[in-house]
């Protein structure tokens, strides 16, 4: 008998802890939705069980703002409705602070058409082993302008932890990016900075790509510098058809049909097949029907980079690193260009002329390749580690 009665106090106490953390949801979302222009909407600290997306749409000057990082916790474990933890649209001057939010079924945190954005001090996360089954993006900011990320953490997204998508004018500073298939991504965003961030144990440190298909077609003028992008050689989890599928495990940064991109100051370490690699769409081997697309990258400038010593083994993993391997065993350089330009920008001497040209000078071990797969293809052409007509300045 007083077994029976221990297990239906905790019984009670379950359902009375479960109808406290479903009228404290109907009470933050409700806030949400009533929200006036300048009101700040405090999340009390503990850990908030939520089980739909919590939205907010069309409104200004609103800052949403937990207790602390360690202190407030939105969890969507046990999610029954909706794909995103938090989903914000059409909305202006927007902060979310001090709070972190985990295991949502779709991204973690979604912001598209947003004026005036600021993530500051929040971690986004899935817990538990990383896989293809977490959501894609942890903080997810598209089609957006003015956007700041500071102080954030990311971890576990199946494609990028700190996605900036079809923006413009964006900075990233001070994040650490870990154990996503991307760390940091900046894709078809204008006018970014992404400086002081730490993107180490991912399959990519950090990507600027520009990629077909989207309504922003071109990205550029990307500033990355002063980062720790160390040890990315976590397995490849993405799911099957996504583009950072192709990304190889061991990828420090790579620059994929973009351009005005200049990476320099940067300490690139222990990223096992690619430190840095500069590549044109055609790699990824997928058709293009964008024809507004551009596929080759420009005006790229990688210098005063520090990468490390020692010898690499790049992975077998992925057919791009199997490629490394087979050219250079365990001398893969540290800054691969595929070599694949547009025919319209080389000049009579066979180099890029001014305006596209790639520019690679003062990293310190930063030896250089360029598999030249405009040739013979990855397998067959002849790699040139001339440097020579790559030693310039942008």
């Amino acid at each position: 008998m007083k077994y029976l009665f221990s297990l239906l106090m905790l019984i009670c106490l379950e359902i009375n802890f479960l109808a406290a953390q479903a009228a404290l949801e109907k009470k933050i979302q409700t806030r949400l939705i009533l929200a006036e222009d300048g009101d700040v909407i405090d999340l009390p600290a503990g850990t908030i069980e939520l089980s739909n997306t919590l939205s907010l749409d069309a409104k200004r000057d609103i800052t949403i703002r937990g207790a602390g990082q360690d202190k407030t916790i939105l969890t969507f474990k046990n999610q029954t409705q909706g794909a995103e933890g938090i989903k914000i649209t059409n909305a202006q001057n927007i902060v979310l602070e001090h709070f972190t939010v985990e295991d949502s079924k779709g991204d973690l945190i979604k912001t598209q058409s947003v004026n005036g954005l600021v993530f500051r001090n929040i971690t986004a996360r899935w817990t538990g082993k990383p896989k293809a089954s977490n959501g894609a993006y942890a903080l997810y900011p598209v089609q957006c302008q003015t956007v700041r990320i500071e102080r954030c953490t990311a971890i576990g997204a199946s494609d990028a932890g700190i996605y900036v998508g079809q923006s413009d004018s964006v900075w990233v500073t001070e994040c650490v990016a870990k154990n996503n298939v991307a760390g940091i991504e900046i894709e078809n965003t204008t006018n970014a900075w992404v400086w002081k961030n730490q993107a180490f144990d991912n399959t990519g440190g950090i990507l600027v790509f520009d990629l077909p298909d989207l309504l922003k077609k071109r990205g550029g003028h990307v500033k990355v510098y002063d980062n720790l992008i160390g040890r990315n050689n976590y397995k490849n989890f993405a799911p099957k058809g996504n583009i950072v599928g192709k990304v190889p495990p061991g990828t420090g940064v790579m620059i994929l049909a973009t351009n005005d991109v200049e990476i320099y100051q940067n300490k690139i370490w222990e990223n096992k097949t690619a430190s840095t690699a500069i590549m044109s769409y055609f790699i990824t081997e997928n058709p293009i029907k964008d024809k507004a697309y551009n596929p080759y990258p420009s005006n790229i400038y990688i210098h005063d980079n520090i990468y490390s010593e020692g010898k690499r083994m790049p992975t077998w993993k992925s057919k791009m690193g199997f490629i490394f391997w087979w050219k250079f065993g365990k001398k893969v350089p540290h800054i691969l260009y595929d070599g694949i330009q547009n025919p319209d920008w080389v000049d009579s001497n066979g180099q890029l002329k001014a305006a596209y040209r790639i520019c690679v000078r003062q990293n310190e071990n930063g030896t250089f390749a360029n598999l030249r797969a405009d040739k013979l293809g990855l397998f067959k052409g002849k790699i040139s580690k001339n440097i020579g007509p790559y030693d310039c300045a942008l």
